[in-house]
Protein backbone atom coordinates (compact mmCIF):
# COMPACT_ATOMS: atom_id res chain seq x y z
CA UNK A 1 0.00 0.00 0.00
CA UNK A 2 1.11 3.36 -0.73
CA UNK A 3 2.47 5.85 1.75
CA UNK A 4 -0.05 7.98 1.31
CA UNK A 5 -2.52 5.65 1.65
CA UNK A 6 -1.33 3.69 4.22
CA UNK A 7 -1.72 7.10 6.82
CA UNK A 8 -4.95 8.34 5.48
CA UNK A 9 -5.91 8.24 8.98
CA UNK A 10 -3.54 10.59 9.94
CA UNK A 11 -4.30 13.11 6.78
CA UNK A 12 -7.44 13.10 7.58
CA UNK A 13 -6.98 14.23 11.62
CA UNK A 14 -5.19 16.94 9.68
CA UNK A 15 -7.88 17.52 7.27
CA UNK A 16 -10.07 17.54 10.43
CA UNK A 17 -7.80 19.95 12.12
CA UNK A 18 -7.67 22.33 8.96
CA UNK A 19 -11.40 22.67 8.27
CA UNK A 20 -12.06 23.79 12.34
CA UNK A 21 -9.56 26.24 11.43
CA UNK A 22 -10.97 27.38 7.96
CA UNK A 23 -13.78 28.08 9.71
CA UNK A 24 -12.78 30.66 12.27
CA UNK A 25 -10.00 31.60 9.90
CA UNK A 26 -11.80 32.51 6.82
CA UNK A 27 -15.75 32.35 8.08
CA UNK A 28 -16.73 34.63 4.75
CA UNK A 29 -15.13 32.26 2.51
CA UNK A 30 -16.75 28.80 4.15
CA UNK A 31 -19.97 30.53 3.98
CA UNK A 32 -19.56 31.16 0.41
CA UNK A 33 -18.92 27.67 0.11
CA UNK A 34 -21.78 26.36 2.16
CA UNK A 35 -24.29 28.75 0.12
CA UNK A 36 -23.63 27.23 -3.02
CA UNK A 37 -25.81 24.55 -2.69
CA UNK A 38 -29.59 23.04 -3.56
CA UNK A 39 -31.86 20.52 -2.18
CA UNK A 40 -29.48 20.17 0.51
CA UNK A 41 -26.77 19.22 -2.16
CA UNK A 42 -23.66 20.78 -1.81
CA UNK A 43 -21.82 21.69 -5.76
CA UNK A 44 -18.63 21.85 -4.65
CA UNK A 45 -18.83 18.68 -2.29
CA UNK A 46 -20.34 16.48 -5.06
CA UNK A 47 -17.54 17.67 -7.18
CA UNK A 48 -15.46 16.37 -4.74
CA UNK A 49 -17.04 13.24 -4.58
CA UNK A 50 -16.37 12.70 -8.14
CA UNK A 51 -13.00 12.88 -7.84
CA UNK A 52 -13.75 10.00 -5.43
CA UNK A 53 -16.21 8.13 -6.86
CA UNK A 54 -15.16 8.23 -10.63
CA UNK A 55 -11.77 5.79 -10.71
CA UNK A 56 -14.19 2.70 -9.27
CA UNK A 57 -16.80 3.89 -12.13
CA UNK A 58 -14.15 3.27 -14.46
CA UNK A 59 -13.65 -0.10 -13.34
CA UNK A 60 -17.69 -1.13 -13.47
CA UNK A 61 -17.84 -3.27 -16.13
CA UNK A 62 -21.31 -3.78 -17.80
CA UNK A 63 -20.84 -7.22 -19.38
CA UNK A 64 -19.77 -8.91 -15.84
CA UNK A 65 -22.99 -6.39 -13.81
CA UNK A 66 -25.56 -8.75 -15.75
CA UNK A 67 -24.13 -11.67 -13.72
CA UNK A 68 -24.49 -10.32 -10.15
CA UNK A 69 -27.82 -12.27 -9.44
CA UNK A 70 -25.43 -15.03 -9.47
CA UNK A 71 -24.26 -13.91 -6.37
CA UNK A 72 -27.01 -12.83 -3.94
CA UNK A 73 -25.48 -13.82 -0.46
CA UNK A 74 -24.29 -9.89 -0.37
CA UNK A 75 -27.31 -8.62 -1.69
CA UNK A 76 -29.58 -10.23 0.71
CA UNK A 77 -27.07 -8.85 3.67
CA UNK A 78 -26.94 -5.49 2.56
CA UNK A 79 -30.79 -5.37 2.04
CA UNK A 80 -31.78 -7.18 5.99
CA UNK A 81 -29.33 -4.91 7.30
CA UNK A 82 -30.33 -1.87 5.64
CA UNK A 83 -34.15 -2.06 5.85
CA UNK A 84 -34.92 -4.89 8.08
CA UNK A 85 -32.48 -3.53 11.47
CA UNK A 86 -30.88 -0.60 10.76
CA UNK A 87 -33.94 1.98 10.61
CA UNK A 88 -35.56 0.45 14.32
CA UNK A 89 -31.87 -0.22 16.32
CA UNK A 90 -31.44 3.35 15.64
CA UNK A 91 -34.48 4.47 16.96
CA UNK A 92 -33.97 2.00 19.92
CA UNK A 93 -30.82 3.67 20.19
CA UNK A 94 -32.35 7.10 20.25
CA UNK A 95 -34.87 6.27 22.62
CA UNK A 96 -32.21 4.77 24.76
CA UNK A 97 -30.03 7.38 25.26
CA UNK A 98 -32.02 10.97 24.91
CA UNK A 99 -34.77 9.62 26.80
CA UNK A 100 -33.07 7.99 29.77
CA UNK A 101 -29.37 8.05 29.83
CA UNK A 102 -28.59 11.93 28.91
CA UNK A 103 -32.46 13.20 29.74
CA UNK A 104 -30.66 15.40 32.80
CA UNK A 105 -28.19 16.82 30.30
CA UNK A 106 -30.31 18.26 27.77
CA UNK A 107 -33.14 20.60 27.78
CA UNK A 108 -36.35 19.84 28.60
CA UNK A 109 -38.91 18.68 25.69
CA UNK A 110 -36.11 18.14 23.13
CA UNK A 111 -36.01 14.84 23.25
CA UNK A 112 -37.75 13.57 20.53
CA UNK A 113 -35.87 16.04 18.29
CA UNK A 114 -32.79 14.02 18.56
CA UNK A 115 -34.62 10.79 18.16
CA UNK A 116 -36.01 12.01 14.94
CA UNK A 117 -32.77 13.12 13.93
CA UNK A 118 -31.12 9.52 14.35
CA UNK A 119 -33.74 7.97 12.49
CA UNK A 120 -33.84 9.80 9.72
CA UNK A 121 -29.88 9.08 9.20
CA UNK A 122 -30.78 5.28 10.13
CA UNK A 123 -33.37 4.98 7.45
CA UNK A 124 -31.59 6.28 4.58
CA UNK A 125 -28.65 3.97 3.33
CA UNK A 126 -25.70 5.82 1.74
CA UNK A 127 -25.64 6.09 -2.07
CA UNK A 128 -22.07 8.22 -2.84
CA UNK A 129 -19.52 7.52 -0.22
CA UNK A 130 -19.85 3.72 -0.53
CA UNK A 131 -17.99 3.66 -3.50
CA UNK A 132 -14.94 5.58 -2.16
CA UNK A 133 -15.28 2.84 0.88
CA UNK A 134 -15.51 0.17 -1.51
CA UNK A 135 -12.74 1.35 -3.70
CA UNK A 136 -10.13 1.45 -0.84
CA UNK A 137 -11.39 -2.32 0.52
CA UNK A 138 -10.68 -3.24 -3.17
CA UNK A 139 -14.79 -3.93 -3.41
CA UNK A 140 -16.03 -5.25 -7.10
CA UNK A 141 -17.54 -1.59 -8.31
CA UNK A 142 -19.97 -3.60 -10.75
CA UNK A 143 -21.44 -5.38 -7.34
CA UNK A 144 -21.28 -2.02 -5.36
CA UNK A 145 -22.95 -0.40 -8.50
CA UNK A 146 -25.78 -2.50 -8.64
CA UNK A 147 -26.47 -2.41 -4.62
CA UNK A 148 -26.35 1.20 -4.41
CA UNK A 149 -29.07 0.88 -7.46
CA UNK A 150 -30.88 -1.42 -5.79
CA UNK A 151 -31.08 0.68 -2.53
CA UNK A 152 -31.81 3.63 -4.47
CA UNK A 153 -34.59 1.91 -5.52
CA UNK A 154 -35.85 1.03 -2.36
CA UNK A 155 -35.77 4.32 -0.81
CA UNK A 156 -37.82 5.98 -2.99
CA UNK A 157 -40.67 3.46 -1.90
CA UNK A 158 -39.78 2.47 1.85
CA UNK A 159 -37.97 5.59 3.02
CA UNK A 160 -41.09 7.74 4.08
CA UNK A 161 -43.01 5.14 5.15
CA UNK A 162 -40.53 3.51 7.34
CA UNK A 163 -39.74 7.72 8.68
CA UNK A 164 -43.62 7.94 9.13
CA UNK A 165 -43.66 5.09 11.18
CA UNK A 166 -40.99 5.66 13.97
CA UNK A 167 -41.68 9.39 13.88
CA UNK A 168 -45.65 8.82 14.29
CA UNK A 169 -45.79 10.90 11.82
CA UNK A 170 -48.08 11.06 8.52
CA UNK A 171 -47.21 13.92 6.22
CA UNK A 172 -43.41 12.96 5.31
CA UNK A 173 -43.22 14.87 2.08
CA UNK A 174 -39.84 13.02 0.56
CA UNK A 175 -37.87 16.08 -0.61
CA UNK A 176 -37.71 14.50 -4.27
CA UNK A 177 -35.46 17.13 -5.89
CA UNK A 178 -32.45 15.85 -3.04
CA UNK A 179 -33.02 12.42 -3.79
CA UNK A 180 -32.78 12.88 -7.73
CA UNK A 181 -30.46 15.81 -7.66
CA UNK A 182 -28.13 12.90 -5.42
CA UNK A 183 -28.52 10.11 -7.44
CA UNK A 184 -27.60 12.19 -10.76
CA UNK A 185 -25.00 13.59 -9.46
CA UNK A 186 -23.26 10.95 -7.52
CA UNK A 187 -23.82 8.27 -9.43
CA UNK A 188 -25.77 8.88 -12.64
CA UNK A 189 -22.83 11.75 -13.74
CA UNK A 190 -19.68 9.97 -12.96
CA UNK A 191 -20.57 6.44 -14.09
CA UNK A 192 -21.44 8.26 -17.40
CA UNK A 193 -18.36 9.21 -17.47
CA UNK A 194 -16.65 5.94 -16.19
CA UNK A 195 -18.24 3.98 -19.14
CA UNK A 196 -17.14 6.96 -22.31
CA UNK A 197 -13.49 6.44 -20.58
CA UNK A 198 -13.69 2.32 -20.18
CA UNK A 199 -15.39 2.30 -23.51
CA UNK A 200 -12.70 4.46 -25.06
CA UNK A 201 -9.66 3.16 -23.52
CA UNK A 202 -10.81 -0.80 -24.32
CA UNK A 203 -11.45 -0.09 -27.83
CA UNK A 204 -8.29 1.60 -29.35
CA UNK A 205 -6.72 -2.09 -28.44
CA UNK A 206 -7.53 -5.25 -30.36
CA UNK A 207 -6.77 -7.86 -26.94
CA UNK A 208 -9.42 -7.36 -24.42
CA UNK A 209 -6.68 -8.11 -21.81
CA UNK A 210 -4.87 -5.52 -23.14
CA UNK A 211 -7.75 -3.35 -22.25
CA UNK A 212 -8.65 -4.12 -18.92
CA UNK A 213 -4.57 -3.67 -17.82
CA UNK A 214 -4.50 0.15 -19.85
CA UNK A 215 -7.67 0.60 -16.99
CA UNK A 216 -6.35 -0.76 -14.16
CA UNK A 217 -3.11 1.22 -15.30
CA UNK A 218 -5.21 4.53 -16.02
CA UNK A 219 -7.22 3.57 -12.42
CA UNK A 220 -4.37 3.40 -10.34
CA UNK A 221 -2.63 6.85 -11.63
CA UNK A 222 -6.10 8.57 -11.26
CA UNK A 223 -6.88 7.10 -7.49
CA UNK A 224 -4.19 9.61 -5.79
CA UNK A 225 -7.12 12.42 -6.77
CA UNK A 226 -9.59 10.41 -5.43
CA UNK A 227 -7.96 10.22 -1.79
CA UNK A 228 -7.38 13.99 -2.40
CA UNK A 229 -10.84 14.27 -3.25
CA UNK A 230 -12.20 12.82 0.62
CA UNK A 231 -9.38 14.98 2.53
CA UNK A 232 -10.47 18.23 0.66
CA UNK A 233 -14.04 17.02 1.61
CA UNK A 234 -13.23 16.46 5.35
CA UNK A 235 -11.99 19.76 5.15
CA UNK A 236 -15.20 21.36 3.85
CA UNK A 237 -17.25 19.33 6.23
CA UNK A 238 -15.66 20.61 8.98
CA UNK A 239 -15.67 23.58 7.86
CA UNK A 240 -19.33 24.30 7.53
CA UNK A 241 -20.16 23.03 10.73
CA UNK A 242 -16.60 24.57 13.06
CA UNK A 243 -18.53 27.04 14.58
CA UNK A 244 -21.58 24.39 16.05
CA UNK A 245 -18.36 21.56 17.25
CA UNK A 246 -16.76 24.28 18.95
CA UNK A 247 -19.81 26.25 20.38
CA UNK A 248 -21.87 22.78 21.58
CA UNK A 249 -18.88 19.82 22.28
CA UNK A 250 -20.48 18.32 24.63
CA UNK A 251 -24.00 18.32 22.36
CA UNK A 252 -22.02 16.55 19.34
CA UNK A 253 -20.30 14.35 21.55
CA UNK A 254 -23.93 13.28 22.73
CA UNK A 255 -25.19 12.60 19.79
CA UNK A 256 -21.74 10.73 18.43
CA UNK A 257 -22.10 8.27 20.96
CA UNK A 258 -25.60 6.29 19.41
CA UNK A 259 -24.18 7.18 15.71
CA UNK A 260 -20.96 5.07 17.01
CA UNK A 261 -22.84 2.52 18.35
CA UNK A 262 -25.07 1.91 15.81
CA UNK A 263 -22.27 2.05 12.61
CA UNK A 264 -19.84 -0.38 14.57
CA UNK A 265 -23.25 -2.52 15.37
CA UNK A 266 -24.03 -2.89 12.06
CA UNK A 267 -20.84 -3.30 10.32
CA UNK A 268 -20.00 -5.97 12.65
CA UNK A 269 -23.61 -7.70 12.28
CA UNK A 270 -23.27 -7.29 8.42
CA UNK A 271 -19.87 -8.93 7.88
CA UNK A 272 -19.91 -11.30 10.33
CA UNK A 273 -23.09 -12.48 8.08
CA UNK A 274 -21.01 -12.31 5.05
CA UNK A 275 -17.71 -14.32 6.98
CA UNK A 276 -20.35 -17.10 8.18
CA UNK A 277 -21.93 -17.36 4.67
CA UNK A 278 -18.67 -17.46 2.87
CA UNK A 279 -18.97 -13.90 1.08
CA UNK A 280 -16.24 -13.13 -0.85
CA UNK A 281 -14.13 -9.88 0.48
CA UNK A 282 -14.71 -8.15 -2.68
CA UNK A 283 -18.56 -8.17 -2.00
CA UNK A 284 -18.62 -8.41 1.89
CA UNK A 285 -16.60 -5.57 2.39
CA UNK A 286 -18.45 -3.30 0.35
CA UNK A 287 -21.69 -5.00 1.36
CA UNK A 288 -21.15 -4.33 5.11
CA UNK A 289 -20.10 -0.94 4.29
CA UNK A 290 -23.41 0.48 2.49
CA UNK A 291 -25.16 -0.62 5.71
CA UNK A 292 -22.94 1.45 7.71
CA UNK A 293 -22.92 4.67 6.27
CA UNK A 294 -25.48 6.80 5.91
CA UNK A 295 -26.96 9.33 3.26
CA UNK A 296 -27.01 12.46 4.76
CA UNK A 297 -28.05 15.14 2.08
CA UNK A 298 -31.78 13.35 2.26
CA UNK A 299 -31.79 13.41 5.96
CA UNK A 300 -30.40 17.02 6.33
CA UNK A 301 -33.01 17.46 3.94
CA UNK A 302 -36.08 15.81 5.68
CA UNK A 303 -34.92 17.30 9.39
CA UNK A 304 -35.00 20.36 7.63
CA UNK A 305 -38.22 20.00 6.10
CA UNK A 306 -39.52 18.80 8.74
CA UNK A 307 -38.06 21.11 11.76
CA UNK A 308 -36.80 23.98 10.21
CA UNK A 309 -32.79 25.00 9.62
CA UNK A 310 -31.81 25.44 13.23
CA UNK A 311 -33.55 22.20 14.67
CA UNK A 312 -31.95 19.88 16.73
CA UNK A 313 -32.89 17.16 14.55
CA UNK A 314 -31.04 19.04 11.47
CA UNK A 315 -27.89 19.22 13.72
CA UNK A 316 -28.08 15.63 14.36
CA UNK A 317 -28.42 14.95 10.69
CA UNK A 318 -25.23 16.96 10.16
CA UNK A 319 -23.35 15.16 13.16
CA UNK A 320 -23.89 12.21 11.58
CA UNK A 321 -21.75 13.45 8.65
CA UNK A 322 -19.12 14.49 10.88
CA UNK A 323 -18.89 11.01 12.76
CA UNK A 324 -18.98 8.73 9.57
CA UNK A 325 -16.24 9.88 7.64
CA UNK A 326 -13.52 8.77 10.86
CA UNK A 327 -15.90 5.81 11.08
CA UNK A 328 -15.72 4.58 7.79
CA UNK A 329 -11.82 5.19 7.88
CA UNK A 330 -11.27 3.11 10.77
CA UNK A 331 -13.74 0.53 9.47
CA UNK A 332 -11.83 0.43 5.71
CA UNK A 333 -8.67 -0.51 7.68
CA UNK A 334 -10.50 -3.09 9.48
CA UNK A 335 -11.42 -4.99 6.62
CA UNK A 336 -8.18 -4.59 4.65
CA UNK A 337 -6.50 -6.51 7.80
CA UNK A 338 -9.26 -9.00 8.33
CA UNK A 339 -9.32 -10.06 4.34
CA UNK A 340 -7.91 -13.23 4.94
CA UNK A 341 -11.23 -14.11 7.01
CA UNK A 342 -13.08 -14.71 3.43
CA UNK A 343 -12.68 -16.78 0.67
CA UNK A 344 -10.99 -15.51 -2.28
CA UNK A 345 -13.41 -14.84 -5.54
CA UNK A 346 -12.33 -17.89 -7.69
CA UNK A 347 -12.69 -20.20 -4.26
CA UNK A 348 -16.37 -18.86 -3.52
CA UNK A 349 -17.06 -19.69 -7.52
CA UNK A 350 -16.34 -22.73 -6.98
CA UNK A 351 -18.07 -23.52 -3.90
CA UNK A 352 -20.98 -22.57 -5.40
CA UNK A 353 -21.09 -24.23 -8.99
CA UNK A 354 -20.54 -27.29 -6.40
CA UNK A 355 -23.77 -26.58 -4.56
CA UNK A 356 -25.54 -25.98 -7.37
CA UNK A 357 -24.28 -29.34 -8.83
CA UNK A 358 -25.35 -31.18 -5.51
Amino acid sequence: MPVFERYLSVWVALAIVAGLALGQIAPALVNFLASLEYGSVNFVVAILIWFMVYPMMVSVDFTSLKRVHERPKGMIITLAVNWLIKPFTMALLGLLFFEWIFAPFIEPGTSGQYIAGLILLGAAPCTAMVFVWSQLTKGDPNYTLAQVSLNDAIMVFAYAPIVALLLGVTDIVVPWATLILSVGLYVVIPLTAGIVTRFVMTRSVANPAAGEAAVATFTATVKPFSIIGLLATVVLLFGFQGEVILSQPLVIVMIAIPLLIQSYGMFAIAYWAAKAWRVPHNVAAPCAMIGTSNFFELAVAVAIGLFGLNSIAALVTVVGVLVEVPVMLSLVWFANRTRHWFPAEETAIRERKSSAKT
